[in-house]
């Protein structure tokens, strides 16, 4: 009796201690790689609404899949748990050892402080659905609020209240996303081209491809002053059309009511542009294309073989672009939109192809400094969606919580929170 009667007051010691251990424990780490997290998007979810609670975060760059340190507390316990995140409970010690293995010279990690939740911008027209676009739909899956911006706000100079902009699938050459010929009866084409006209003489503008250049400049006077922007889809290539053309007009007289520029393609300047450059432009209507930096009608892929390769970066010299490839695995599925990926030599030599296609080297997602600011484009429509069409379903991201496709948009998200560091030399 007195040997159970040991026994049993030695399991209870037990258990109060690993209870106490857990009751002190200082960090709450959530794991980002495969096998660690179920669910890789709301753990996004989860360290933005921690920096918007006015805490600091680590993100562990290359550590289990860019894993995010936080503090322990009551209230981020019960965040995670509501959200179904998977976290595991560190004590100083523990955090410690994690911490000096990243510091290791001999390890490719690091650790970059995040210090507050950036203000979200998605520059989309009204009414739009949010199942529309990746970037709205990740946004409100993860739970990470943003807010609704358009022409005018843009160019009332609202930007400026804003650390993160995202471009819809827009168009900014005034083709109406070049939907001309398989679409031009549609109900919803009329009516969207005749909100796009009203809008731009509200705006003083005589032609809506004057209206977009406008918003264009500013979005680039936007990123140059410091700000960070995302594109996705024909918000790539046809934001830096309408840059290296600003002084022409390109569009036919089925978009504008008058004839293009004589001879324009000779007079693009390509010196304006954030990305791309010797390009060519699309000059048929009937064509569903903008120029020839999308490699959509060329890439000839099949699907089953549709993927494309992350770069590998050096976490403690070159952090930037190491946190916007972080994710649980370096092959990730490709997908297509009206632009999907980007013809690699027309792609600037001093902008970074951070993933590209191995068998026909096509760039899908790629990252540029200008001015003070960043900009990043990612080709495709919907990570989860490999060919969406007009008046497709929405995708249903509770089918997909550990998507390495939309990990990279939100990559991008907590980009602007990060501690800015002087650059090694």
């Amino acid at each position: 009796m007195m040997y159970l009667r040991g026994m049993r007051e030695i399991v209870l010691f037990l258990i109060l201690f690993f209870t106490l251990q857990q009751a002190r424990a200082d960090y709450v780490l959530l794991p980002m790689d495969a096998q660690g997290q179920t669910q890789h998007l709301k753990a996004y979810g989860v360290t933005y609404w921690v920096l918007d609670q006015q805490y600091k975060v680590q993100w562990l760059l290359n550590y289990r899949g860019g894993s995010f340190l936080l503090p322990d507390t009551e209230d981020i316990r019960r965040e995670c748990k509501i959200r179904g995140v998977t976290f595991e409970l560190l004590n100083e010690a523990q955090a410690s050892q994690i911490l000096s293995y990243i510091e290791s010279p001999s390890q490719n990690m690091e650790a970059v402080r995040l210090e507050k939740a950036p203000k979200i911008a998605v520059y989309a027209p009204p009414g739009i659905q949010p199942w529309d676009d990746a970037v709205t739909m990740v946004l409100t899956y993860a739970e990470i609020p943003y807010t609704v911006i358009y022409d005018e706000a843009v160019l009332g100079d609202e930007l400026l209240l804003y650390d993160w902009l995202h471009l819809h699938h827009e168009d900014f050459t005034g083709q109406y996303g070049k939907f001309y010929r398989a679409y031009r009866m549609a109900p919803w084409y009329i009516q969207q081209k005749e909100q796009a006209e009203a809008l731009a003489k509200t705006l003083g503008y005589d032609k809506v491809s004057e209206a977009k250049r406008a918003v264009a400049l500013k979005i680039r006077d936007y990123v140059v002053g410091g700000g960070f922007m995302f594109a996705m889809c024909s918000a790539t290539d046809s934001f830096d059309i309408a840059l290296a053309a600003q002084q022409l007009d390109i569009c036919e007289t089925m978009f504008d009511g008058d004839p293009s520029s004589s001879n324009y393609a000779s007079k693009i300047d390509f010196g304006q542009t954030f990305a791309f450059t010797n390009f060519s432009l699309e000059r048929d209507p009937m064509v569903y294309e903008f120029s020839s930096i999308d490699m959509t009608s060329r890439r000839k892929v099949d699907r089953e073989q549709d993927y494309f390769s992350l770069m590998d970066y050096s976490a403690k010299w070159d952090p930037i672009p190491c946190m916007l490839v972080q994710n649980h695995t370096s092959l990730v599925k490709g997908f297509m939109g009206q632009t999907t990926s980007f013809a690699r030599d027309e792609v600037k030599p001093n902008v970074l192809v951070m993933g590209a296609n191995a068998i026909n080297g096509e760039a899908r997602y790629i990252h540029g400094i200008r001015g003070k600011g960043f900009f990043t484009f990612y080709g495709g429509h919907d990570p989860e969606d490999y060919q969406h069409r007009v008046g497709d379903a929405k995708t249903e991201l509770a089918l997909h919580p550990n998507s390495p496709g939309y990990r990279l948009i939100l990559n991008n998200v907590l980009f602007p929170a990060a501690k800015k560091k002087k650059q090694k030399t």
